[in-house]
């Protein structure tokens, strides 16, 4: 019988509390918060999550941010030795106060735990792409929507354009899982991740992305995409969730 992946020891090796029927939920948090990271929405969850979800380590590239109601990717991301698809689309369009404002939605899968919903309402600024709302939806539970005002905007913030932060290698013709795209080549200035986007995926253009410990690339382009969070959100209440802990056996 093979031994548990690096992820899998780093995510399930915690308290004995999370050793129990719901770590499949908790590691699925904890893969989220990190994968949203990487896609440029996940600190106000990633803190508003601390009193059940230890804080994880995160990447920090984005893409180039263009977004397209009903568009985006499907994913394989790679850890270590373990595999978890996922996806990311644009599924809204609204308001906020004079901007446009869309609705990022990701989607991780676990063939244990189930589906978890992320959704966040990204608006451009002078600073850059900021999350104004964030909900989550669990495997088995309505939705919750997160206090953004709990983290502070430059914590919410990503850059439009990750180019600005990166050198470009050059054109290349790569193939994924999704097919054949011309993409630009970017290496991060520290040279600890590159990323090779194109203008044909949105909403951030990713069609590959590496760095040391882990990798994404493309395995399907989304164009019918649709909202995946069900029912009416609940505001999170971090003492309610404590106190739904302690009502649970031992």
């Amino acid at each position: 019988m093979n031994g548990p992946t690096d992820l899998q020891r780093r995510l399930t090796s915690a308290s004995p509390r999370e050793a129990s029927p719901r770590n499949g939920v908790l590691v699925q948090l904890k893969l989220m918060v990190m994968l949203i990271a990487m896609i440029a929405v996940a600190l106000p969850l990633a803190s508003q999550m601390a009193t059940f979800a230890q804080e994880p380590q995160t990447a920090a590239l984005s893409g180039v941010w263009h977004p397209l109601v009903g568009s985006g990717g499907a994913y394989e991301w790679t850890v270590g030795d373990d595999k978890h698809p996922l996806e990311t689309t644009i599924v809204g369009k609204e308001d906020v106060d004079g901007k446009a404002g869309y609705w990022l939605e990701t989607v991780l899968t676990n063939p244990k735990a189930g589906e978890l919903y992320y959704k966040a309402l990204m608006v451009v600024t002078d600073g850059g792409v900021v999350s104004t709302r964030t909900i989550v939806q669990r495997p088995g539970q309505g939705p919750m929507e997160m206090d953004t005002n709990k983290t502070a905007p430059a914590q919410r913030t990503r850059p439009i354009d990750m180019r600005a932060q990166a050198d470009l290698v050059g054109t290349e013709t790569i193939t994924v899982p999704a097919g054949t795209f011309t993409c630009e080549h970017y290496r991060a200035k520290d040279g600890s991740s590159d990323v090779w986007v194109s203008d044909k995926i949105s909403p951030w253009g990713l069609v590959k992305t590496q760095n040391k410990t882990s990798s994404m690339v493309l395995t399907k382009v989304i164009t019918d995409a649709q909202d995946r969070i069900t029912g009416t959100p609940q505001k999170f209440d971090p003492a309610q969730r404590r106190d739904r802990r302690g009502q649970q056996p031992q």
